[in-house]
């Protein structure tokens, strides 16, 4: 078992829900994590540490009384996002004393991966997953101390990379044998199965959970990825220098002409919040690959409901199809 002891016993479902930039929310954390998922938000999402503060002590609040009423089904654990960039320079270490106060279970870190950060939340216990797109790059967080990878793969939502999920798993499971998380147009609970039975211990799921009631997105957004496939999808850096996946519809809003898409000068990269809350980004919608299985908009507990019961039958499918095996169906040309 390669999941650390806090994630063993508490998860319904091998899903951990993305952190979504100006979108997660306490409301949805709090779902998220009763449903049996790990929730998790950036901690930019709050508008200062102060506030920061508030929302930690309410989700604890909030899974200890649901922890009490439920002993049957504990909550999952959650998770914060940190930005570790030197745009985040004024926040960082504020919040950081903030979720080592709260004693916060999982930080997930992104952009650089600092052994101080990492060594502030093993000081207290928790455990670190920090993002990737590269197997160099896993190698490095590891290095620095990361107690897992979340590798974010083609596909996904947000800021991403452009390696298969397939070729990103392999080549990190020739050498890693820790926490694996894996993100890229996971949207259905087959996906879910297809991430875990690929190498990832815990898919990530972004997009599917924008289009849920408790996500602070505008209705439209909401309903732009329901009504969209993933050839709505751009993969452009002109919004904000890094390279990520956007609602081709949204591009025009935010001042951005989708047919015609000139490279920007990554150092024009801000992380904080309020940048994202600037033109182009702030009206350049994202989501990944996986919206064209979107069709409603549920609570984030029917989500996970569907996600579970679709899991058991892509659970069921593949152990009906290895006990039909009698005989191997392939086998090697020289036999």
């Amino acid at each position: 078992m390669r999941l650390p002891a806090l994630l063993t016993n508490r998860l319904r479902l091998p899903v951990l829900a993305s952190p979504l930039v100006a979108i997660s929310n306490p409301d949805l954390v709090i779902a998220q994590c009763k449903a049996g998922i790990v929730g998790s938000f950036p901690a930019l999402n709050a508008s200062h540490s102060e506030e920061l503060d508030v929302w930690l002590t309410r989700i604890e609040n909030a899974l200890s009384q649901h922890d009490s009423e439920e002993p049957g089904h504990p909550s999952a654990p959650f998770a914060v996002n940190q930005i570790v960039d030197r745009s985040n320079d004024d926040r960082l270490y504020q919040d950081m004393e903030t979720i080592a106060r709260h004693r916060v279970p999982i930080v997930i870190t992104s952009q650089s991966a600092d052994p101080d950060i990492n060594e502030m939340v093993h000081a207290y216990g928790g455990i670190v997953f920090h993002n990737i797109n590269t197997n160099d790059s896993a190698r490095k967080a590891i290095k620095n101390g990361a107690d897992g990878l979340i590798a974010i793969a083609a596909g996904a939502a947000g800021h991403v990379g452009s390696i298969s999920p397939f070729a990103l798993v392999q080549e990190i499971r020739q050498w890693f044998n820790g926490p694996l998380l894996l993100s890229g147009s996971i949207a259905t609970g087959q996906s879910i199965f297809g991430a875990t039975a690929m190498g990832a211990d815990l898919a990530c799921i972004g997009s599917a959970f924008i289009a849920t009631r408790e996500a602070n997105a505008e209705a439209d957004y909401k309903l732009m990825i329901v009504n969209s496939t993933a050839t709505d999808i751009v993969y452009t850096n002109v919004v904000s220098g890094v390279y990520g996946n956007y609602l081709r519809q949204s591009l025009g809003a935010a001042t951005v002409d989708p047919k015609n898409l000139t490279s920007r000068d990554p150092t024009s990269m801000s992380f904080d919040l309020d940048s994202a809350r600037r033109e182009p980004a702030r009206d350049a919608w994202s989501a990944g690959h996986g919206i064209g299985v979107l069709r409603d908009i549920p609570t984030a507990s029917e989500l996970i409901n569907r996600f579970a019961a679709e899991y058991e039958i892509a659970r069921n499918e593949f152990l009906w199809r290895m006990e039909d095996t009698v005989e191997p169906r392939w086998a090697p040309a020289d036999q």
